[in-house]
């Protein structure tokens, strides 16, 4: 009994080293100031020492927009400015368009330049780790989602300032003849559901692992700065758009700007203020001056001998006299935290007027979830008067709290689909778009939608647009962005066209025989009234006719371009392979194919074209050591605004709040900002500030629960042993 009581001690100890080991060594505390200490501007973390603060780095960021036609070219540069006298590392999470194409990352230091490779994401990671290890500065830049991405910056002296830019494209977007552009500005708290414990049984053992739905949640969940503190990290931001055609309306929707046109179809824009906090998403709208734009246009790029073409055409509007069908809509809104503020305001608002715009012939249910699934009936039934007002009272009394338990809801809205067959079957998803899981949603839709159409609605300041869009691709449907209550009559307005007229369907792109070609889609979507559908393809020639037909209503419908004639314009090549990129991705949420065969294209794709992607990186190390040696180096993350419209409160743990200390009234008032974003172990790992219902200490969690396990199970062998 003695021994197996020692070997139970030490495996005890072992597994208590374990949970110790799982947290990385801290590294040399930077020099700690009291808030009348720090530099004018200066951002201040909370350190473990009461009443001192460790001054993180500052960060300053210039966009310059340059759009040619139906293409955007964007040079994002983020300057990144050490303002304490030790050595550190910041870490900065930021968003870009989910469709960007990113293909340049540039560091300079001093008067050095250094061009960034691109690498598989772990050589780029080894690479950017062994330069951090050495001394020497480094810039590591990596996407988390489509449309997230993580920017590592090494090794930053004392007063020093490192520039770091990065070059991406896109194409604008095209609906109702309104052409925009939107550039994100903030990283939403996204909700990430916690890990699941499986145990199982095999004859007397037992067993248990760990499910993550979000297995890079750490990566995802940045710092969060308190707005009643003030706003950070400013932004100034220019565009300079030829259009190709005549300008009519040309407006910023969320940020004045100042306006100066050269010649009727170009213009110069800059924000009115000299910058602008990011704490809201930038758009810019504009349309033909007579009203009216182009119906089908064609452009190509050659590259390395290989033609590249870009095809966006508008179908015509179905005909107004077409009957509207019979439907069963399910309204799905997200009632979150994250919704609370100005947000819950718009969904409400824009479901009501959904709901009072179905008639008697159509069918309805409404699900709100948060952490938990509600219905309004028990199946949908028909959108009378008296149910219609029904939903109305119901909606009006609907409140933000709780987590986003988003996975719930979709089930229970593809489940409830399908009472009546002979009804056109939708539907219409309002929500700000925060979690984290958003693979495991594709995997639904996929699998479940069957032949309903999903619409998504986008609401808030910084919605997530990658999930927005890809679950109205995958479910054959459109996303509509609505970011203010006097948004939503015009925006609205142009869904319910959409769910009110038959798609334009069954379409298919035909290319002169013989013609080798491999276009930017699996399954060409659907496309509904005022849309315009871009399609990317890299072809064998460039000679010959290129036909889009479908079926508008009940009607054939074609469209044919001639590919000599196309209108050559740089940058098509990437757009394609983006967009290709993109396109796998979602054959792998569908289980076209195996994913390492997936995996296995994405990558010889971002590669020969040099783009970031979920599996390569652009790294941009310097030669030569800047650290002394033996000058440790603290890692900082670095904060971010909240988005505007956003309730903090509703958001952010109501005990995580209230704990939180504020700094002396000594600051300066002048300061560009100073902020508290605590409890932060300094100088080792942050503890994140997490959106409520998520796993906040999930890793440790498990740890003491693998160690109290392995106790229980060592207590019962020997309880065995004993009793023999």
């Amino acid at each position: 009994n003695s021994g197996e009581a020692g070997r139970a001690r030490g495996f005890a100890l072992a597994m208590l080293l374990a949970v110790g080991s799982a947290f990385p060594a801290m590294a040399q505390e930077p020099r700690l100031v009291t808030p009348s200490e720090a530099t004018n501007g200066t951002l201040l973390l909370e350190s473990t020492t009461p009443g001192r603060y460790i001054e993180a780095p500052a960060l300053v960021t210039d966009v310059d927009i340059d759009i040619s036609g139906p293409i955007a070219r964007t040079k994002v540069t983020q300057r990144f400015e050490n303002t304490s006298d030790g050595w550190v590392e910041g870490i900065y999470v930021f968003p870009l368009p989910d469709e960007s194409a990113v293909d340049t990352l540039r560091m300079q230091t001093g008067d050095r330049f250094i061009e960034g490779q691109i690498k598989e994401r772990e050589a780029a990671r080894i690479a950017y780790e062994t330069a951090k290890s050495e001394g020497r500065k480094a810039s590591l830049m990596e996407q988390e989602r489509a449309n997230l991405f993580t920017n590592s910056v090494a090794n930053i002296g004392p007063g020093e300032t490192i520039v770091v830019q990065i070059e991406y494209q896109e194409t604008i977007r095209i609906d109702d003849g309104r052409f925009s552009l939107r550039f994100p500005m903030v990283v939403a708290p996204r909700y990430s559901p916690p890990p699941k414990v499986m145990i199982a049984s095999i004859d007397e053992t037992t067993g248990w692992s760990v499910a993550d739905p979000v297995v890079d949640r750490a990566r995802i969940e940045p710092e969060y700065n308190d707005p009643s503190e003030g706003l950070i990290n400013p932004v100034r931001l220019s565009v300079d758009i030829d259009a190709g055609f005549p300008l009519g309306k040309l407006e910023s929707t969320y940020h004045p700007m100042t306006v100066s046109r050269d010649g009727e179809g170009r213009a110069h824009m800059m924000l009115k203020e000299e910058s602008t906090p990011a704490n809201r998403d930038f758009e810019l709208v504009w349309s033909a001056k007579s009203g009216g734009s182009p119906s089908a246009a064609l452009f190509s790029e050659e590259v390395n001998g290989e033609d590249y073409f870009l095809l966006m055409v508008t179908p015509p509007d179905v005909n107004p006299m077409t009957p509207i069908p019979a439907r069963e809509v399910t309204f799905v809104i997200d009632t979150s935290g994250s919704m609370g503020g100005e947000s819950i305001r718009q969904a409400r608002e824009s479901l009501a007027m959904a709901v009072r715009r179905l008639t008697s012939r159509d069918t309805f249910n409404v699900i709100e979830f948060n952490t938990d699934s509600n219905t309004l009936f028990d199946v949908p039934r028909r959108a009378d008067a008296d149910n219609r007002r029904r939903a109305l009272q119901w909606i009006e009394s609907l409140q933000a709290r709780g987590g986003t338990e988003m996975l719930p809801a979709l089930k229970l809205a593809l489940y409830s689909n399908g009472t009546a067959e002979d009804r056109l079957r939708q539907v219409i998803f309002l929500t700000d778009g925060a979690i984290g899981n958003e693979q495991a949603l594709f995997s639904t839709i996929a699998q479940l939608r069957g032949d309903a159409r999903i619409f998504t609605v986008g609401i808030g300041s910084a919605p997530n647009s990658f999930f927005m869009s890809r679950a109205a691709e995958l479910g054959r449907g459109s996303f509509t962005h609505i970011g203010s209550v006097s948004e939503v009559s015009e925006r609205m307005g142009a869904l319910f066209s959409k769910l009110e007229t038959p798609a334009i369907t069954d379409l298919a792109l035909t290319w002169p025989d013989g013609t080798q070609v491999d276009t930017s889609y699996t399954l060409i979507p659907d496309v509904y009234v005022g849309e315009t559908l871009s399609i990317a393809a890299k072809a064998s020639t460039g000679t010959g006719n290129v036909t889009l037909s479908g079926i508008s209503g009940e009607q054939p419908w074609q469209v044919s371009l001639s590919l000599d004639q196309a209108a050559d314009r740089n940058g098509v090549s990437k757009l394609w392979a983006r967009k290709k990129i993109a396109a796998l991705e979602l054959d792998r949420a569908r289980h076209i194919e195996t994913s390492g065969n997936i995996d296995a294209d994405i990558l010889d794709i971002a590669l020969a074209h040099r783009l970031i992607s979920r599996l390569t990186s652009l790294v941009a190390i310097d030669v030569t050591p800047s650290r002394p040696e033996g000058v440790d180096m603290a890692s900082l993350d670095m904060p971010l605004n909240f988005p505007a419209g956003w309730d903090f409160e509703k958001v952010f743990d109501d005990d995580v709040v209230s704990d939180r200390t504020r700094l002396p009234q000594a600051v300066p008032s002048d300061a560009l900002q100073i902020r508290e974003a605590g409890p932060v172990a300094a100088p080792g790992p942050q503890q994140k500030i997490q959106l409520p219902q998520t796993a906040t200490l999930a890793e440790l969690k498990l740890l003491i629960g693998a160690f109290l396990m392995g106790l229980a199970g060592l207590a019962l062998i020997g309880r065995r042993r004993f009793a023999r």
